[in-house]
């Protein structure tokens, strides 16, 4: 069903780090309004689209969006309004046109990201259709089912989302085993309460790190899968396939250099590091790592898809950055077996969809994902839930901006009980 927009706007909103991001609603013909918060990165790749800041050091450090803004109340407006848009290609299409770069920066990713999203809510609205059932009918997915993710909860940070020592950014844990979501989701909060007591008991501190894990003081990534594997039990869960698992996003972008990565005062080469991840899967129910080693460590993704990838999922975030035609290069070139899919990443709702086919065309997992810096806006868990992916992060069992997203797989299965729950590989 095509789309009439009678208004596009922006404005310049925070995020759940207080750093400025958007908040984009465009106007339907009925008079309706659809409505999405734009997500924004802290720990991000090279090849990313490129969010537009002000740079004007008098307001948010430089961090505002007035410009972005603009562009969607202008240049944006003037392409999208009085319209009929046939699809949602067709209007993700017309903003990359429009923008003119490779990597989005003229226009904005932020700005453009929040008007492809909500468009994609708009064509939900005029069929009629929650927004996971719509996207499900998109060309990109057909012949794809639809499916309840299990969620990753990001319960231990570190690297670029914590205060403190450790190296590797995200410690998750995966409730697997649970029969339901909504099951996954108790699970997930019982562990979490779990390891709260567990770091009060030890003394340390629970704050908690940009997506609402905490960030104990520990040095060695060891010990915070010790600490989880404790606090599964302490829950009452079992460690592994048929309860709850690990999984690890070091983003080692973060503690990489030109000598080696360095962690827990360590210094290692891309060998020794693969050395020291297999050590821990053999150690900790570990079911996937993401950004093991460096984006630009070629030699390192190949020995560490050589050596783990019959054992775990290893998804690659930095270096594939959502894009279709990277993701693609790296099927060929044997690296990874899983691909991260963030919708800011690329930039557009289509592409992200792209990027989703060339990893089910080439075997390869995927794995849809938050960011750092999120609002309520709850997209990605039906996204998730469309792309039949099977498996989700967005953050600890915490937080608003977070628990959003897990609470709206909840009122899916709800209220479309026949999906079914679980992951696929």
């Amino acid at each position: 069903m095509a789309l009439t927009i009678t208004a596009a706007d922006a404005v310049e909103i925070l995020d759940s780090r207080a750093r400025p991001t958007l908040w984009v609603t465009l106007t339907l013909a009925d008079g309706s309004m659809v409505e999405t918060g734009v997500p924004a990165g802290a720990s991000t790749g090279g090849g990313e689209a490129v969010e537009l800041r002000d740079h004007d050091p008098q307001r948010f450090g430089g961090q505002g969006v007035l410009g972005a803004v603009a562009a969607v109340r202008g240049e944006i407006a003037e392409l999208l309004v009085g319209r009929t848009w046939p699809s949602q290609a067709e209007v993700d299409d017309a903003l990359c046109a429009l923008d003119g770069t490779d990597d989005k920066h003229r226009l904005g990713a932020n700005a453009i990201v929040g008007v492809s999203m909500a468009a994609a809510r708009g064509f939900a609205h005029q069929a009629g259709l929650p927004l996971y059932r719509s996207l499900a009918t998109l060309p990109l997915l057909d012949g794809v089912a639809p499916r309840i993710p299990v969620p990753h909860f990001n319960v231990v940070n570190g690297g670029a989302h914590a205060q403190n020592a450790l190296a590797f950014q995200e410690f998750m844990i995966a409730p697997v085993g649970a029969p339901s979501i909504a099951e996954a989701v108790r699970a997930g909060a019982e562990v979490y309460a779990a390891l709260r007591a567990r770091l009060h008991a030890a003394g340390m501190p629970t704050g908690l790190g940009d997506e609402g894990g905490f960030a104990p003081d520990l040095t060695e990534p060891e010990d915070a899968c010790a600490l989880l594997v404790d606090a599964i039990e302490s829950a009452g869960y079992r460690p592994g396939p048929d309860g709850v698992m690990l999984a690890m996003d070091p983003a080692a972008n973060g503690f990489h250099d030109a000598q080696g990565y360095s962690v827990g005062g360590r210094r290692l080469s891309s060998s020794e590091m693969v050395d020291r991840y297999q050590g821990m899967v053999e150690r900790f129910p570990i079911r996937l790592l993401e950004d093991g080693v460096a984006e630009d460590d070629d030699a390192g993704w190949r020995e560490l898809t050589a050596r783990l990838g019959g054992r775990i999922e290893l998804v690659g975030d930095d270096n594939f950055t959502t894009n279709p035609a990277v993701i693609r290069q790296g099927i060929a070139d044997g690296i990874a077996n899983a691909a991260l899919i963030k919708v800011n990443q690329i930039g557009t709702v289509t592409q992200t969809l792209e990027a989703l086919a060339v990893c089910r065309q080439g075997g390869y997992g995927a794995f849809v994902s938050h960011r750092s810096g999120e609002t309520p806006d709850d997209f990605i868990a039906d996204l998730a839930v469309a792309s039949g992916c099977g498996q989700l992060k967005t953050g600890a069992p915490a937080r608003g901006e977070r628990v959003a997203k897990y609470n709206r797989l909840v009122l899916i299965s709800h209220r479309d009980p026949q999906i079914p729950y679980g992951l696929t590989r």
